[in-house]
């Protein structure tokens, strides 16, 4: 007998590989666990949103300029930042070589919008028209300092890399209503006017360890919205039928020889984007939409890819089900220059958003959507570099921040939290990114430390050991 051969077509290396260094009765038993191969389950109690859209503002947004005003900052024009309110933060190499750190009050104006009064920036007349349905939270704050690992700690809750993405996450704890459609889509935008646009990377619609059907896929401009997903010339949908059908045979006989739960994901994903192929083409096609949508959207909106098109996919996209939506939209990173360029960005964002709101609320979308506006951290009140009486920049500031929510369970024309007079520190209800998380699951009724995934010999879920609901953003 060949000792190299524990079973026909499986080698020695290969089965020790497969069951976790020869333990193979506990290794099969894990693999073979119905968890891993569960499409999704039910919620763990009833729940106030079916779906999200995350409308993320890749490099970080001014609070001081757009959510939180300070207007007591236009008397300490160009005077140091008092020493004990920086209290030794750490900076970052833009600025830690700077001599001073002058206070640069905002340049634009705020006003009290809706019978709530709340404050918001003159960037923002169309959002300002929903001042009564969003929630503002002042008082959001993160560890990271920098835009890579604040924005994997936003999506995935570790500032390393590895982890599921939120949308995963979802995806894996309640499956799609749509089976034509993937449960997590991902859209990126750039801007239209000359700003730093951070790069972004694919792990932010990854399903990390996650079984790899809950992978977020990736929409794009372009003839193609799914990249590879049309078939070339010379293949009709019957032959690919056919080819599927061979493929998934032999994948079949993979999976009963191995138990691994990815040659599963890998015939799911194939059946998958063989009915995309039929759906997605008309997801995409905005051609049959009226000419008053893509008036309400603004005039990028007839751009395929720009933030407002996206916008418009958005709301299609909840209407056909898909569980987890997320825009990004890059540009957001004023270390100069911030006042033009932010100006730039509410261009690209604000009717469109305000735009979907309303579209939402008119079709009843709004009650079962949770929506989320808002970046990976905040911005210095201290100016980055030169400042003048109408120009200046801001550094990244993770102390505080500001993001709103609204739609399914929220708060309406509400404010929670408060920062202090320089907009640097918090001062009431600090909201961690695991608190925000945690809060955001528990309106998909999802309970943040029951949602867990074994991977390594231990639990993970998307807030780590961290995170409360944040009762106060509840309706």
């Amino acid at each position: 007998m060949n000792a190299e051969i524990i079973h026909p077509g499986i080698s020695r290396r290969h089965f020790l590989g497969r069951a976790s260094a020869g333990l193979g009765a506990a290794a099969l038993a894990s693999l073979l666990n119905p968890r891993l191969f569960a499409a999704a389950s039910a919620p763990h109690f009833a729940p106030k949103a079916r779906r999200i859209i995350w409308l993320t503002q890749a490099g970080a947004p001014s609070q001081l300029d757009l959510f939180d005003p300070k207007p007591g900052l236009a008397a300490q024009y160009n005077l140091d930042l008092p020493d004990s309110i920086r209290d030794g933060q750490r900076l970052t190499g833009m600025t830690s070589g700077q001599k001073r750190f002058p206070i640069a009050p905002s340049v634009f104006k705020f006003q009290q919008h809706g019978k709530s009064g709340l404050w918001l920036s003159e960037l923002l007349p169309h959002t300002a028209k929903f001042a009564d349905e969003i929630c503002v939270i002042r008082s959001l704050h993160t560890e990271a300092i920098n835009h890579d690992p604040a924005m994997t700690l936003l999506q995935t809750g570790a500032q390393i890399g590895g982890r599921p993405a939120f949308g995963s996450w979802v995806a894996y704890g309640l499956g799609s209503e749509n089976a034509d459609l993937p449960a997590f889509v991902a859209m990126i935008s750039r801007p239209s006017g000359p700003t730093n646009a951070q790069p972004l990377h694919e792990r932010m619609w990854s399903s990390g360890f996650l079984p790899s059907r809950h992978q977020g896929v990736r929409f794009s401009s372009g003839q193609d919205p799914v990249l590879f997903l049309s078939n070339p010339p010379g293949i009709t949908p019957a032959r690919r039928r056919a080819m599927l059908d061979d493929t998934a045979a032999l994948n079949r006989l993979t999976l009963a020889a191995y138990q691994d739960p990815e040659t599963q994901a890998r015939i799911d994903q194939y059946e998958m984007a063989f009915r995309m192929q039929a759906a997605v083409p008309e997801l995409a096609d905005l051609s049959k939409e009226p000419a008053d949508i893509f008036e309400r959207y603004g005039p990028e909106s007839k751009k395929p890819g720009t933030y407002a098109a996206n916008c418009i996919l958005a709301r299609r996209l909840a209407e056909r089900g898909v569980r987890f939506i997320q825009l990004y939209h890059r540009g957001w990173d004023q270390h100069n220059n911030l006042p033009s360029g932010i100006k730039s960005q509410c261009y690209d964002t604000d009717q469109p958003t305000a735009a979907l709101l309303a579209e939402l609320k008119e079709r009843g979308l709004l009650d079962d959507t949770l929506v989320i506006w808002g970046g990976e951290f905040g911005r210095t009140v201290y100016s980055q570099g030169t400042l003048t009486q109408d120009n200046y920049g801001r550094d990244h500031h993770p102390r505080c921040f500001s993001i709103w929510m609204a739609g399914a369970g929220v708060k309406r024309g509400h404010v929670l939290g408060e920062t202090d007079d320089f907009s640097y520190n918090i001062l009431k209800d600090p909201v961690h990114i695991h608190d925000l998380n945690a809060t955001a699951l528990h309106l998909l009724g999802l309970d943040h430390t029951r949602l867990t995934y074994r991977f390594q010999g231990r639990d993970y879920r998307l807030t780590d050991v961290h995170g409360e609901v944040v009762k106060g953003l509840l309706a």
